[in-house]
């Protein structure tokens, strides 16, 4: 189970590069999920201004 995790003496570049893109892909999830959540909330509020209301 070692030599596997090393690698081959590149184990710090693998593992490295696995977890900057966790974090690259893991960001944009997020950056998503709060643009839809800011998208919804101003499509709520201009219903609201036009008198249709919430769905």
């Amino acid at each position: 189970m070692t030599g596997y995790l090393a690698m081959g003496g590149h184990g710090l570049f693998v593992w490295g590069a696995y977890g900057v893109a966790l974090l690259v892909l893991g960001g944009l999830g997020l950056l998503s999920w709060r643009g839809y959540r800011a998208a919804r909330a101003e499509v709520s509020r201009l219903e609201a201004m036009a008198g249709r209301g919430p769905r």
